[in-house]
Protein backbone atom coordinates (compact mmCIF):
# COMPACT_ATOMS: atom_id res chain seq x y z
CA UNK A 1 0.00 0.00 0.00
CA UNK A 2 1.34 3.43 -0.90
CA UNK A 3 2.50 5.67 1.92
CA UNK A 4 0.56 8.89 2.44
CA UNK A 5 2.53 12.08 1.85
CA UNK A 6 1.69 15.74 2.56
CA UNK A 7 1.93 17.01 -1.02
CA UNK A 8 0.43 14.00 -2.79
CA UNK A 9 -2.83 13.72 -0.88
CA UNK A 10 -5.75 15.88 0.07
CA UNK A 11 -5.36 15.49 3.82
CA UNK A 12 -2.46 16.37 6.06
CA UNK A 13 -1.66 14.71 9.38
CA UNK A 14 -3.61 17.27 11.44
CA UNK A 15 -6.70 16.76 9.28
CA UNK A 16 -6.43 12.99 9.71
CA UNK A 17 -6.26 13.41 13.48
CA UNK A 18 -9.30 15.71 13.32
CA UNK A 19 -11.16 13.15 11.21
CA UNK A 20 -10.37 10.43 13.75
CA UNK A 21 -11.82 12.50 16.59
CA UNK A 22 -14.84 13.52 14.50
CA UNK A 23 -15.58 9.82 13.96
CA UNK A 24 -15.01 9.21 17.69
CA UNK A 25 -17.52 11.96 18.48
CA UNK A 26 -19.98 10.43 16.01
CA UNK A 27 -19.64 7.08 17.81
CA UNK A 28 -20.29 8.78 21.14
CA UNK A 29 -23.38 10.46 19.68
CA UNK A 30 -24.73 7.08 18.56
CA UNK A 31 -24.24 5.72 22.08
CA UNK A 32 -25.85 8.82 23.61
CA UNK A 33 -28.86 8.47 21.31
CA UNK A 34 -29.09 4.79 22.21
CA UNK A 35 -29.06 5.52 25.96
CA UNK A 36 -31.72 8.23 25.55
CA UNK A 37 -33.97 5.89 23.55
CA UNK A 38 -33.51 3.03 26.04
CA UNK A 39 -34.33 5.40 28.90
CA UNK A 40 -37.39 6.75 27.08
CA UNK A 41 -38.70 3.31 26.18
CA UNK A 42 -38.24 2.04 29.73
CA UNK A 43 -39.82 5.19 31.20
CA UNK A 44 -42.78 4.89 28.83
CA UNK A 45 -43.27 1.28 29.82
CA UNK A 46 -42.91 1.95 33.54
CA UNK A 47 -45.59 4.66 33.45
CA UNK A 48 -48.20 2.39 31.88
CA UNK A 49 -50.59 1.00 34.48
CA UNK A 50 -52.74 -1.40 32.44
CA UNK A 51 -51.41 -4.52 30.74
CA UNK A 52 -51.29 -4.29 26.95
CA UNK A 53 -49.47 -7.14 25.26
CA UNK A 54 -49.84 -5.64 21.77
CA UNK A 55 -48.40 -2.30 22.89
CA UNK A 56 -45.49 -4.07 24.59
CA UNK A 57 -44.87 -6.18 21.49
CA UNK A 58 -44.95 -3.10 19.24
CA UNK A 59 -42.57 -1.19 21.51
CA UNK A 60 -40.20 -4.19 21.55
CA UNK A 61 -40.30 -4.50 17.75
CA UNK A 62 -39.79 -0.76 17.22
CA UNK A 63 -36.94 -0.72 19.71
CA UNK A 64 -35.31 -3.73 18.02
CA UNK A 65 -35.54 -1.95 14.64
CA UNK A 66 -33.99 1.20 16.10
CA UNK A 67 -31.25 -0.85 17.80
CA UNK A 68 -30.46 -2.67 14.54
CA UNK A 69 -30.07 0.59 12.61
CA UNK A 70 -28.10 2.21 15.43
CA UNK A 71 -25.71 -0.75 15.53
CA UNK A 72 -25.36 -0.58 11.74
CA UNK A 73 -24.33 3.08 12.00
CA UNK A 74 -21.85 2.14 14.74
CA UNK A 75 -20.40 -0.54 12.46
CA UNK A 76 -19.76 2.02 9.72
CA UNK A 77 -18.29 4.50 12.18
CA UNK A 78 -16.01 1.86 13.69
CA UNK A 79 -14.74 0.94 10.21
CA UNK A 80 -14.12 4.63 9.48
CA UNK A 81 -12.20 5.04 12.73
CA UNK A 82 -9.94 2.08 11.98
CA UNK A 83 -9.39 3.27 8.40
CA UNK A 84 -8.44 6.70 9.72
CA UNK A 85 -6.00 5.17 12.22
CA UNK A 86 -4.41 3.20 9.40
CA UNK A 87 -4.08 6.40 7.32
CA UNK A 88 -2.55 8.19 10.32
CA UNK A 89 -0.01 5.40 10.86
CA UNK A 90 0.91 5.30 7.16
CA UNK A 91 1.18 9.07 6.84
CA UNK A 92 4.64 9.99 5.59
CA UNK A 93 5.71 13.15 7.38
CA UNK A 94 9.27 12.89 6.11
CA UNK A 95 8.80 15.55 3.42
CA UNK A 96 10.37 18.99 3.42
CA UNK A 97 7.19 20.50 4.87
CA UNK A 98 6.92 18.01 7.71
CA UNK A 99 5.33 19.63 10.74
CA UNK A 100 4.66 16.53 12.82
CA UNK A 101 7.57 15.42 14.93
CA UNK A 102 8.27 11.78 15.62
CA UNK A 103 7.95 12.58 19.32
CA UNK A 104 4.37 13.87 18.86
CA UNK A 105 3.43 10.85 16.76
CA UNK A 106 4.99 8.45 19.27
CA UNK A 107 2.96 10.05 22.07
CA UNK A 108 -0.33 10.41 20.21
CA UNK A 109 -0.74 7.37 17.99
CA UNK A 110 -0.63 4.69 20.73
CA UNK A 111 -3.63 6.39 22.37
CA UNK A 112 -5.81 5.99 19.28
CA UNK A 113 -7.38 2.70 20.34
CA UNK A 114 -11.07 2.48 19.47
CA UNK A 115 -13.19 -0.43 20.57
CA UNK A 116 -13.43 -3.20 18.02
CA UNK A 117 -16.75 -3.71 16.30
CA UNK A 118 -16.98 -7.09 18.01
CA UNK A 119 -16.96 -5.47 21.45
CA UNK A 120 -19.36 -2.71 20.36
CA UNK A 121 -21.71 -5.32 18.89
CA UNK A 122 -21.58 -7.51 22.02
CA UNK A 123 -22.30 -4.57 24.33
CA UNK A 124 -25.12 -3.34 22.09
CA UNK A 125 -26.81 -6.73 21.70
CA UNK A 126 -26.58 -7.52 25.42
CA UNK A 127 -28.12 -4.11 26.19
CA UNK A 128 -30.81 -4.68 23.53
CA UNK A 129 -31.77 -8.03 25.03
CA UNK A 130 -31.80 -6.65 28.58
CA UNK A 131 -34.01 -3.74 27.46
CA UNK A 132 -36.49 -6.06 25.76
CA UNK A 133 -36.42 -8.36 28.80
CA UNK A 134 -37.18 -5.37 31.05
CA UNK A 135 -40.10 -4.36 28.81
CA UNK A 136 -41.50 -7.89 29.00
CA UNK A 137 -40.93 -8.07 32.76
CA UNK A 138 -42.85 -4.81 33.26
CA UNK A 139 -45.73 -6.19 31.17
CA UNK A 140 -45.80 -9.40 33.23
CA UNK A 141 -45.76 -7.35 36.44
CA UNK A 142 -48.75 -5.29 35.22
CA UNK A 143 -50.61 -8.52 34.46
CA UNK A 144 -49.85 -9.98 37.90
CA UNK A 145 -50.93 -6.76 39.61
CA UNK A 146 -54.17 -6.70 37.63
CA UNK A 147 -54.85 -10.37 38.43
CA UNK A 148 -54.14 -9.75 42.12
CA UNK A 149 -56.35 -6.65 42.17
CA UNK A 150 -59.28 -8.43 40.51
CA UNK A 151 -59.12 -11.47 42.82
CA UNK A 152 -61.51 -11.12 45.80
Amino acid sequence: MARLHNRENLMNYNELIQLYFERSNAMQQYWNLYVIIVGGVLAFSSLRKQPAAITTALVCILFALFAYKNLDAMKDTTAQRFATIEAIKQFDSGGATATVSKQVRDLLEPTLTPATFGSVKATHIISDLLTIAALCAMELRRRRLKATASTP
